[in-house]
């Protein structure tokens, strides 16, 4: 596949972006009270989501400006009727696949996911808790969970298990996660809470970049040792000494990797969002079923990100609950 000209992918801070996330769907199979309002969401008629022949020419297209990643994400993404002919097609790309699931029906798609050449999975748990796990995500599937963590282990993936940390819930779970990499090669990552419609954020429930290595650094002092993070990575990796894993901690909200971003995401219907915290959408999908060239829309939507977090640069704006409310709720931006 010839590559064009690469440009359109750099915004005015000289970030390219070489990473896309597509959003296949906004159904879910969990209710995480983090990314689900308690209320639930109004879902896009179906007329109004991408096909897959449509999320197959957008990819394509990125791909040819210069993506060299996409990652496919939900809702649950495994939900989707069609998973199964979406990834087949995006295998054919010259392109790094990575997918991010809560596990539940992951079990029936090891071999597919071989197939696409898809060598990491990262799986969603936010706790190791039954009836915590049943609170946060308003079901009861955490065996099937911890089943697939371990399936997948077994398959020689390399698996990545995210938890989101929230204050007061799941903090004094912080160092059983970490005991997981002693015997297992697991890569846990620490996500701090972010504010999005619904979610009922505030900074008393953050858990920081600094509170977490200072509770991790007094049950392991002397022993928590920096790794080399990988380019454009949006997590700061640490290991503990002599443990066969690792764990990271990616620190939006606190310590954030703005400076470095070379993401944009593919909402499942259609629109282009250039930070997860910004409010800002460009629909690629109308002008697309319009047969008009779609590369405008992504210079523009590139054009217009702000240096940090969505514009959102100062503690003041950060806590303002009206900022938060502009953007999606979590469910329907992906993962």
């Amino acid at each position: 596949m010839a590559k064009q000209n690469t440009s359109i992918l750099i915004d005015t801070f000289g970030r390219k972006h070489t990473y896309l996330r597509i959003s296949l769907t906004e159904r879910c199979n969990l209710r995480c009270t983090y990314c689900m309002p308690a209320e639930g969401i109004t879902l896009t008629p179906k007329e109004h989501l991408m096909t897959t022949d449509e999320i197959y020419h957008i990819a394509q297209e990125f791909v040819r400006l210069g993506v060299t990643k996409i990652r496919l994400t939900g809702g649950e993404p495994m939900v989707r009727k069609d998973f199964t002919k979406i990834l087949t097609k995006l295998a054919t790309l010259p392109v790094e696949l990575g997918i991010t699931t809560n596990g539940i029906i992951a079990d029936r798609y090891i071999d597919l996911l071989k197939t696409s050449k898809i060598k990491t999975i990262t799986i969603s748990i936010d706790s190791l808790k039954k009836d915590k796990f049943q609170k946060i995500t308003r079901r009861n599937e955490f065996e099937k969970v911890w089943n697939t963590i371990q399936l997948y282990q077994k398959e020689g993936f390399i698996v990545k298990l995210n938890i989101v940390l929230i204050k007061n819930f799941n903090e004094d779970e912080i160092i059983d996660f970490i005991k997981l990499t002693q015997h297992q090669n697991l890569i846990i990552r620490f996500i701090e809470f972010m504010p999005f419609d619904g979610n009922q954020w505030n900074v008393n429930k953050l858990i920081t970049h600094q509170e977490l290595l200072d509770i991790i650094k007094y049950t392991y002092p002397l022993q928590v040792k920096r790794l080399t993070d990988a380019s454009n990575d949006t997590a700061k990796n640490y290991k503990i000494e002599g443990y066969k894993g690792s764990f990271a901690i990616i620190s939006s909200v606190t310590n954030p990797f703005c400076d470095t971003c070379n993401r944009i995401r593919l909402t499942a219907d259609g629109k282009l969002k250039n930070c997860l915290f910004s409010a800002n959408e460009f629909s690629i999908l109308e002008p697309l079923r319009a047969n008009k060239n779609i590369q405008h829309i992504i210079s523009d939507a590139l054009n217009q990100k702000y240096k940090t977090r969505g514009g959102m640069d100062t503690p003041d704006k950060l806590h303002n609950p009206d900022l938060h409310s502009k953007n999606r709720s979590m469910i329907t931006i992906g993962g």
